[in-house]
């Protein structure tokens, strides 16, 4: 799968861009906050419908356009994928509400037919690095489940479907929990709401741990690679409920015990999980709301035993992020016969010399690959001879050709 053709309208600091897009590497150089990563930001944005830099879409269209009562950004690809050409379009349509209050509408249109989220994302693949994403690793549980839903989301047909039906079900079955626990009733009302997780939460756990098995054996041979052999990488998949879960008892397995969930049937799961919400029925209603389910799943990232989340230098999370991002392309591609645009943000920045030539001839293996840079002395010439050159200032984009603008 590759892009071949960007238009962008009121899309961050870009009034209008409109670009063809070759099917080969591409530099975007310039200096700080010019746009080189809002490039970035958009095509990833027609992957996975939703921004890296923000949890506000509202903040993607352009400031000054924003300051209208009705104001559109307007994002266009053309790609192929497999031997069809298609054309994907998002509007940003932000509305004022009230004097002083504004709401963003989305509206996705894939080959001129506006269709529903879940049913068009996986159809554009990309996948992205970018700096500040070392919060996968250094931040909070949500952060690594939001990695991991947006990778799923984008791969398993029906998975972003299963996730809204289960998170809207969780927020019924919260509200329900609270009321029982204020004012009393009959816990059998939960019986519904308790089907719903179920079915959903079985499918979603059986789909993370299917997803974490096989990216982390892509992930520790690129790790290894990157490292030349010097550490090992695990990524351990902790669930909330776990089906594997210890008999009462028995002392509790070490994080860097490996635990194969990977031979568990999704029926198994389901029954396993409708019996915890079960036997943990009181104890939810006396705290107000649900503790077992995906909701509440971990991921951790381990380095020659280390947890790099408490304990994993700077250069070794960088290191693991990088694996885990080229691990997730190779995923991608295995999972869906097409390979994803790979995008990737001041990536050779904090890498020492081999490790920059070991990314660099990784690359050649890509379909297509968009790279961000301050500085092209960090790139080989025969690399930097061999790519398309974007020169980004201002909202702007200049090709050159051969060294000279174009």
């Amino acid at each position: 799968m590759h892009l071949t053709h960007l238009s962008l309208t009121n899309f961050r600091s870009f009034t209008r861009l409109d670009m063809d897009i070759p099917r080969r590497v591409i530099l975007l150089t310039g200096n700080n906050a010019q746009g080189k990563t809002s490039v970035l930001e958009a095509v990833y944005f027609l992957a996975a419908f939703t921004s890296f830099q923000t949890h506000a879409d509202r903040q993607l269209v352009n400031f000054l356009e924003a300051r209208k009562e009705l104001a559109v950004g307007r994002l266009v690809a053309e790609y192929v994928r497999g031997p069809t050409k298609h054309k994907l379009e998002v509007r940003l349509v932000l509305e004022a509400v009230g004097a002083i209050n504004q709401r963003l509408r989305k509206e996705i249109l894939l080959d001129g037919i506006k269709r529903p989220l879940s049913e068009v994302i996986g159809h554009f693949n990309a996948v992205i690095f970018v700096p500040q994403m070392v919060q996968i690793i250094e931040g909070g549980p949500e952060e690594r489940r939001r990695y991991l839903n947006l990778a799923l989301a984008q791969t398993i047909p029906g998975y972003a479907h299963l996730l809204n039906e289960y998170s809207q079900a969780l927020t019924q079955r919260n509200a329900l929990l609270k009321l029982l626990a204020e004012r009393g009733g009959d816990k059998s009302q939960l019986d519904f709401w308790d089907e719903t997780i179920t079915r959903c939460g079985a499918t979603i756990i059986l789909r993370r741990i299917e997803a974490v098995f096989e990216i982390e054996k892509l992930a520790s041979q690129i790790h290894r690679d990157l490292t030349h052999g010097t550490e090992i990488l695990r990524i351990h998949y902790q669930p909330a409920y776990d089906p594997l879960l210890s008999p009462v008892g028995q002392i509790a397995m070490p994080l860097k015990t490996t635990v194969q969930r990977n031979s568990l049937s999704e029926e198994e799961i389901r029954q396993g999980y409708a019996t915890a919400l079960r036997n943990n029925r009181s104890e939810e209603i006396r705290r107000g709301v649900t503790v077992l389910g995906p909701h509440r799943d971990e991921l951790r990232f381990l380095a020659n035993g280390i947890d790099l989340s408490d304990f994993g230098s700077r250069g070794q999370v960088r290191t693991t992020l990088l694996a885990l991002k080229l691990a997730e392309t190779e995923w991608m591609k295995a999972r869906t016969g097409q390979w994803p645009v790979l995008l990737l943000d001041e990536v050779l920045a904090e890498l020492d010399t081999q490790r920059r030539l070991d990314l660099l001839a990784y690359l050649e293996k890509i379909e297509q690959a968009m790279l961000t840079t301050t500085d092209l002395k960090l790139f080989s010439s025969n690399f930097v001879q061999k790519a398309e050159k974007w020169e980004v200032a201002n909202g702007t984009v200049k090709i050159f050709e051969n060294g000279k603008e174009g």
